[in-house]
């Protein structure tokens, strides 16, 4: 049977939901979903009616395509806030012939319960290491041989408050939240390289009205850190500038800006709406300008987050959110940050924009998660899964029928 997983991500101006198939070690995207947000600020809940029906009419189009109702998730939470300490655990191996993945829940579940939980929840636990009778350091233990198996993780947590409040609308949009991770992580998985698990490095993702920078080391988020201007910014800049509305000077800097505006055409013009009787001729080279001017402020304010977040040699730092499609942003990002700076794109068809970051990276996350503790998990049953199959509202699984069956033959 496919492994078929759905994460989403409640973002300030839009939610963001994927279905994801995986196969053959390859994700494919049956489903996506951006709905504009209402009553969600920085992925906090500040109203919880108008959260409730963003996501319920953001689930009903998502549903609308895939020709069944989704009803499991895993969601995305905001850093903000959070704190990661270090716990270690034991355990009895139960076969000493063969460590097996509930060994290595269980060490996980030794490690966790020795930490104090104030006003906080966990979100995630993450594995340093694991160590079989004291001896061999390994970062996956499971089929090898040993009567003790230790382990020492990173427990992030976040105020109980906040993260009640999403899981709250969540469950009044008819959702189960069967797993949560935070949206940093989400943006470090879904770029996530091998090389990045023996290094430091920084994910910065430009959100609506903040900048995230999270900083990580082989793989496992050691600090957080938030400033208060994003892509929104920018937007407030051109309205400014130019006299507009908000929504014009948005829609002109999604498709008509660079981020740098040495590249700029400046014969290359735009017609503004300013008002119902008035529209207005820019150039492209001015509108850069306004633009280039708030992006370099932004990765510059990043760039000093991070030294105050860590004195480590960074070795690659990932830039991501919607904000980082905009032409030109790679050659902003390698003047301020140098080589180690790489703007990523979403190398999957059907979210090859960066918005959808976080919410394909938890994906990857609770597969990978999922993975470690030898466990198997569908978020359909196989009745659903007849149904996607012999689905003709959807063309999305014209091909998933043969996937599946091909691979179920292989096996």
């Amino acid at each position: 049977m496919a492994d078929i997983y759905t994460g989403i991500d409640l973002g300030t101006d839009s939610i963001k939901i994927i279905v994801c198939e995986k196969l053959n070690d390859k994700y494919h995207v049956l489903a996506s979903e951006s709905y504009a947000s209402s009553g969600i600020k920085d992925g906090f809940i500040v109203d919880t009616k108008s959260a409730t029906n963003s996501i319920k009419n953001a689930v009903k189009k998502l549903n609308d395509k895939l020709g069944i109702p989704i009803t499991k998730v895993v969601a995305c939470v905001p850093p903000m806030d959070c704190r990661m300490d270090i716990v270690s655990g034991t355990t009895t191996i139960i076969d000493y012939n063969d460590i097996s993945g509930l060994d290595v829940s269980n060490v996980l579940q030794d490690a966790i319960k020795k930490y104090e939980f104030k006003d906080t929840e966990l979100v995630t636990a993450m594995p340093i290491h694991f160590t079989i009778d004291e001896e061999t350091t390994v970062h996956d233990p499971k089929g090898l041989k040993g009567s003790t198996l230790g382990a020492k993780i990173v427990v992030s947590t976040t105020p109980k408050e906040a993260l009640y409040k999403i899981l709250e609308v969540l469950k009044l949009s008819g959702l189960e939240p069967i797993d949560i991770c935070f949206t940093s992580f989400g943006d470090y998985y879904c770029f996530k390289d091998k090389k990045y698990n023996e290094q430091v490095g920084v994910v910065i993702n430009i959100g609506e009205e903040t900048t995230n920078i999270s900083i990580f080391n082989r793989g496992i988020q050691i600090k957080n850190g938030v400033i208060a201007v994003g892509s929104k910014n920018v937007d407030k800049d051109l309205t400014y500038a130019f006299k507009s509305k908000l929504t014009e000077s948005r829609k002109m800097k999604e498709n008509f800006a660079l981020a740098s505006y040495s590249l700029a055409d400046k014969s290359n013009t735009w017609d503004l709406t300013i008002d119902k009787h008035e529209t207005k001729i820019v150039n492209q080279e001015n509108v850069s300008k306004v633009v280039e001017a708030r992006v370099r402020e932004i990765l510059k304010l990043a760039k000093n987050e991070i030294k105050n977040l860590t004195n480590r040699e960074i070795r690659y730092i990932i830039v991501t959110g919607g904000l980082s499609e905009l032409k030109g942003f790679a050659n902003l990002a390698d003047e301020i940050f140098g080589f180690v700076a790489k703007v990523k794109s979403i190398p999957v068809i059907g979210i090859r924009h960066n918005k959808y970051s976080s919410c394909f990276g938890v994906i990857k996350y609770f597969n990978e998660k999922l993975d470690l503790r030898g466990k198997d998990y569908n978020m359909f049953t196989e009745e659903e899964i007849a149904d996607l199959l012999d689905s003709s509202r959807n063309k999305a699984f014209t091909t998933l029928e043969s996937k599946i069956l091909n691979h179920s033959q292989d096996d």
